[in-house]
């Protein structure tokens, strides 16, 4: 801990920290719900509104990668048709030339299992199928026949053309990454707002204490003053004076109740913690005693954060822009091959024995002549476009170590106006009482203990800033590394 309690000048904090203490055990021996910092952002990161979002999120994007590497897998399908049903009149050629229409029902069906594999290294597809179909008419001809194919090998291949499947292998690979990063930041993210409105609710209670209190001293003050002036001690200046810092201490109060309440409930929220529900919290003046190494910082940020990945996704999607618009624009040729058996024969059965070979091979072509420039200038642009995201993305590169840099050391400053803050506290409060016991006796005027009061007052709300900034900057440390340098790894 950085604060020792051996400290002469923070003696007050360790007292306070013991009275806290005390309080939360007592409420929890009356059944309210006492809780740290930690538990506060433990139970938002657990079931508040923002740390739902963020877990659906996540899910919805390892669906999305499941579902997206299930289609690299081998795909079976059944398609066909059974049947199809046609009823017309057709004209039959003769045998003498003539044509001769007559009513003819035909019937049609066909049915198939497919198994598809795509080849990612190649940007093909190998398929396997076996076929079987029947055709039959009746009516004024009679006639039924069917057709298999026990197996059937097709390979289809484009050439010259972007693989498609390598480039979306690549981009799946960062989207998840991306996705996974991301729920991370926003687990720290939902731990910075929550410390702001628990040192919102904290800086509230004390400020409400702290009225009751003036209030309850100007009151005392008052009554003193009132006796000090019929005896002719002090002027009718200084009572009215006195009167007036207790009516303004007693706005304040009003004014600290409602900040109180408001904040109260803004804690409840944060948590998701139902508005019946009796909840206090404990802060205490320890804090993290942690040493940042800047270089590790920066390091960290540059490898665990979530725009890393969407740099990289970035530059792989100009990439393959690039890769697109050099062979979108020339010539394009697809080539399919297949190899298989097949028969025909009006019994089923026999439509399996004796299959005979099937084979077939084609090559498709598509070369533009003449494009005047558009291809050139597809690909310029595409290579414009890249070189306009690597720059783009040394400058967030460099933002992100900057900022990583920064937040190091705003650890320390923090740690440092802490212990500044709490001994200035100490001072106050000390400074504050000697006025006060002075005061008493007719040692000064109201002026200077009204002064000492408000001094009081700003050093303890300083402190409770200095104690709020503290933990925020470690979270946001956090944010912008994704590690823990308490126990020196990566946070996952």
């Amino acid at each position: 801990m950085i604060i020792p309690s051996s400290s002469p000048g923070l003696r007050r904090l360790a007292t306070c920290a013991a009275l806290a203490c005390t309080c939360a055990a007592a409420a929890v021996a009356h059944g309210q719900q006492v809780i740290t910092l930690q538990q506060a952002i433990e139970m938002a990161q657990r079931q508040s509104p923002q740390a739902r979002v963020a877990l659906e999120a996540r899910e919805g994007a390892r669906q999305r990668n499941r579902g997206f590497n299930a289609r690299l897998l081998p795909q079976i399908s059944l398609n066909g048709n059974i049947p199809s049903y046609n009823r017309s009149i057709v004209g039959v050629l003769q045998p003498d030339g003539t044509q001769l229409f007559t009513p003819l029902q035909q019937t049609n069906a066909n049915l198939g299992l497919q198994l598809q594999q795509q080849i990612p290294f190649t940007g093909g597809t190998l398929a396997v199928q076996s076929l079987v179909s029947q055709v039959q008419l009746s009516g004024s001809q009679q006639y039924k026949n069917f057709a298999t194919t026990p197996f059937l090998f097709q390979l289809t291949q484009p050439i010259f053309q972007a693989n498609e499947q390598r480039w979306g292998i690549r981009e799946q690979t960062l989207s998840i990454d991306i996705a996974e990063r991301t729920y991370l930041e926003q687990r720290e993210n939902i731990a910075i707002a929550t410390t702001g409105v628990f040192f919102d609710f904290y800086s509230a209670r004390l400020t409400l204490r702290n009225a009751v209190a003036n209030a309850a001293v100007n009151d005392t003050l008052y009554t003193l003053n009132k006796g000090r002036f019929e005896v002719g001690k002090i002027g009718e200046n200084d009572l009215l004076q006195s009167e007036l810092a207790l009516l303004r201490a007693r706005a304040a109060v009003d004014q600290a109740q409602l900040e109180f309440n408001r904040a109260l409930a803004a804690l409840r929220i944060a948590i998701n913690v139902a508005p019946s529900s009796p909840l206090d919290i404990v802060v205490t003046p320890d804090v993290p005693d942690v040493t940042v190494d800047t270089v590790v910082a920066v390091q960290q940020a540059l490898h665990n954060q979530s725009l890393t990945s969407q740099l990289e996704f970035n530059d792989v999607d100009a990439r393959r822009r690039i890769a697109e618009a050099r062979l979108g624009g020339g010539p394009r040729a697809t080539v399919v091959a297949s190899y298989g058996v097949n028969q025909t024969s009006p019994e089923l059965s026999n439509a399996y024995t004796s299959p005979l070979e099937a084979q077939a091979f084609s090559l498709s072509i598509n070369s533009p002549l003449v494009l005047w420039g558009a291809h050139s200038a597809d690909v310029q642009a595409a290579q414009a476009d890249r070189d306009r995201i690597t720059s783009s993305n040394a400058i967030l590169r460099a933002q992100a170590g900057q900022n990583a840099l920064f937040a190091a050391l705003g650890i320390g400053q923090s740690r440092r106006v802490l212990i500044i803050s709490a001994k200035a506290d100490t001072v106050g409060a000390k400074r504050y009482e000697v006025a006060y016991n002075r005061y008493v006796i007719g040692r000064i005027g109201f002026d200077v203990l009204y002064l000492a009061q408000q001094e009081k007052d700003a050093a303890l709300q300083a402190y409770v800033s200095a104690l709020r900034a503290y933990w925020q900057a470690y979270y946001t440390l956090r944010l912008l590394t994704l590690y823990d340098f308490e126990k020196g790894t990566p946070i996952r």
